[in-house]
C-alpha cells in the first residue's frame, strides 16, 4: 500500500485546476495547503502537488526515465466515460482516442488523460 504520492509540478495554479480538480472528483479532500503546494487525501493515502524553486521547469516527461503515469479506479464504465468527458473540460486531452476506451487492451476499459503540463493519469473501470 502506497503511504503517499508527491507531484513536483511546474505551475501549482494550472496542475490544481486540472490534476487537483480530478482527485477532487475521485474523492479526495483537500487535506492543507502552503503557498508552493497542496495535499489531497483519501482515506490512509495522500498526494501532494508541489512547486517552489527546485523544481525544474518544463513539462513532465513521461517517457523519460521516473514516473510515467498514475492509474485510478475510477468507478463504472460509465463512470469513467463521464469523467473523461469533464476532464477535457478541465485542462486534460484523450489520449489513444483511435482506440478509446480500450487502449489498453480488448479488457481493459479505461480512459488516458495528458494535462498541459504533459502528466498523463488512467482511469480504470472495474467490471
Amino acid at each position: 500500500m502506497l503511504h503517499h504520492l508527491e507531484l513536483w509540478v511546474a505551475d501549482l495554479s494550472a496542475s490544481t485546476g486540472s490534476l487537483g480538480w480530478l482527485f477532487l472528483r475521485l474523492g479526495f479532500e483537500v487535506e492543507a495547503t502552503w503557498p508552493s503546494g497542496i495535499s489531497y487525501r483519501h482515506q490512509d493515502f495522500y498526494i501532494v502537488l508541489e512547486s517552489g524553486p527546485d523544481v525544474n521547469q518544463g513539462p513532465h516527461q513521461r517517457t523519460a526515465p521516473g514516473l510515467n503515469h498514475v492509474a485510478f479506479h475510477a468507478g463504472s464504465r460509465e463512470q469513467v466515460y463521464e469523467l473523461a468527458i469533464e476532464a477535457q473540460q478541465h485542462g486534460f486531452t484523450l489520449m489513444f482516442a483511435d482506440k478509446h476506451p480500450f487502449a489498453g487492451g480488448a479488457e481493459h476499459y479505461a480512459a488516458y488523460l495528458e494535462d498541459t503540463s504533459g502528466f498523463e493519469v488512467e482511469l480504470v473501470a472495474q467490471f
